[in-house]
């Protein structure tokens, strides 16, 4: 053998053994797919074993319906939906917690034990004592954790699991799932914070930690959260979050649990249009939409067939996480102003003389080099900051046009300039100042050591009727969770339009008048 017949004798042997040690790598390198399968009775072990023949593996085991949520090469998802075993394959999809805003980056400056509006609203506060109350419910809250060691949370029947891969179940990196406890069940304190529907740590909570701080997770996640609940005994199980897919794997836990006892209560969505969000559009689940404080619908909230109650869901007032609110200040004449942040804003300091920008709905060059004060309406935040920015404008104080603090948002507009919102009763005390010197800073916040904020969105409403609906179950726990289900809808006050509606389903939720309406007409049980 040559010399070069020899090297090139080398060089094939090296080129097959490239190809035959890529093989395997590709493949395990192919793109998996999750995937929830519903199998025959009986046939787990074989779906097991067929999983393990793709190089698959399993995420979640719901044993109780014959269900799994498995995750597998794209290639082996086809194979499966052959399967002479398998009755039906779907898609995992992805589910979201329902607020419309993040935690805002200020206070709402309450002092002492605050009453929020909408646990009056209810009738929360009118009940009938009893003393029979304690942990004869079980409510199960699947949201983004709590954090159990909140002065207003702190000394609650409390047990939970996590399942977001985040931190523990009694922390909370969303602030998402303490402020929906928080409505539920926040403790009747003297001067502290706030009070809960059920404030006298009567209620047995279960915590079912879903959702990191991305406030995302897989509808499988959610429906393994689902079972868990009902596991544990829940009697209520709370889910302030929803998506568009309608799961048929939810949707068989949700039938399974309704079946077996369990009264389930979802937030009907805030895109404000007429889609249906899932697990709220499923008939096993009570959608509910969100009013404000004044009974009116919230135009955020989703209206469609199957929205069936409504309850408080803006500007409500609850339980944060300890540290997790961030206060910012606007300075005009020497005076500090508490400030929240434009949702998007850059983080940056702006110093310049106060120019009274109006409503900030055309350039004006005047702002050049100055700090724009500009009137909240007729157009958008992000409309408003960016006319500030093109006239020349170093940064943008936007003040409320009703009473109250001012949140907002510039959605996905990229601004380059500093921008804040603050109270009408501010915004009119800096106009008087205009053309004195003001900074705008949206870099050096404080942490506030107020673990309270206002959230607005159906996932508000929703803990205000999943508390509801143990508190009057708990007067009558001989009832079913239909008969407690017919009892809400039954006594809801009326909203909107008469009779059933798909902005408010039957209206408010009432706990005096279901209580009431018990009384007059009682279970069969």
């Amino acid at each position: 053998m040559t010399t070069s017949t020899h090297w090139k004798l080398l060089q094939n042997i090296a080129i097959a053994l490239i190809i035959a040690l890529a093989a395997p790598l590709a493949q395990a390198a192919a793109a998996k797919e999750r995937v929830n399968i519903i199998y025959k009775a009986g046939a787990k072990g074989r779906i097991v074993a067929a999983l393990a023949s793709a190089n698959g593996r399993m995420v979640h085991d719901f044993p109780e319906v014959n269900a799994v949520t498995v995750e597998l090469p794209s290639k082996a998802v086809k194979a499966l939906q052959r399967n002479r075993n398998v009755t039906f394959l779907e898609k995992d999809s992805t589910q979201y917690a329902f607020a419309i805003s993040e935690p805002s980056d200020g206070d709402p400056y309450f002092t002492g034990q605050q009453v929020p509006y909408g646990i009056p609203l209810v009738q929360a506060d009118v009940m009938p004592l009893h003393d029979s109350l304690a942990g004869n419910r079980t409510l199960c809250v699947v949201d983004s954790g709590i954090d159990a060691n909140h002065p207003d949370l702190a000394g609650l029947q409390l047990a939970g699991i996590n399942l977001s891969g985040s931190g523990f179940w009694y922390t909370d990196e969303g602030s998402h799932g303490t402020h929906v406890t928080g409505t539920i069940a926040a403790i009747n304190n003297l001067d502290t914070g706030v009070v809960g529907v059920m404030p006298n740590q009567t209620i047995d909570l279960k915590i079912v930690k879903v959702f990191d701080a991305s406030g995302s997770t897989s509808s499988s996640t959610v429906a393994y959260g689902m079972l868990i609940c009902g596991r544990a005994g829940a009697n209520v199980i709370s889910m302030s979050l929803g998506g568009p897919v309608n799961s048929y794997l939810q949707a068989v836990i949700a039938n399974y649990l309704y079946s077996r006892g369990v009264l389930l209560v979802a937030a009907a969505g805030n895109a404000g249009t007429s889609a249906t969000s899932y697990p709220a559009g499923l008939s096993s689940v009570m959608s509910v939409a969100a009013v404000d404080q004044d009974k009116q619908w919230a135009s955020f909230s989703q209206f469609n067939s199957t929205v069936e109650i409504s309850g408080p869901g803006v500007s409500v007032l609850s339980t944060v996480p300890v540290g997790s609110i961030v206060d910012y200040l606007a300075t005009v004449a020497g005076v500090d102003y508490p400030a929240l942040l434009m949702e998007g804003t850059p983080a940056a300091v702006a110093n310049g003389n106060l120019y009274d920008f109006g409503l900030g709905e055309a350039l004006d060059f005047g702002a050049s080099g100055m700090i724009c004060l500009i009137q909240r309406g007729n157009i958008s935040f992000s409309d408003k900051v960016l006319n500030c920015q093109n006239s020349g404008g170093l940064g943008a104080i936007i003040y409320n046009n009703v009473p109250g603090p001012l949140s907002g948002t510039l959605g996905n507009v990229i601004t380059s300039i500093p921008s804040v919102g603050v109270s009408d009763s501010d915004g009119a005390a800096m106009l008087a100042d205009a053309g004195s010197a003001a900074t705008v800073d949206t870099l050096n916040g404080v942490v506030s050591n107020y673990d309270y904020d206002v959230y607005d969105g159906t996932s508000m409403a929703t803990p205000h009727v999943s508390a509801v609906a143990a508190l009057v179950w708990s007067y009558f726990p001989g009832c079913t969770n239909v008969e407690i289900r017919r009892a809400l809808d039954t006594s809801a006050e009326d909203l909107f339009t008469a009779g059933w509606d798909s902005r408010t389903g039957f209206g408010l939720v009432q706990a005096l008048a279901a209580y009431n309406y018990i009384s007059a007409n009682p279970c069969a049980n």
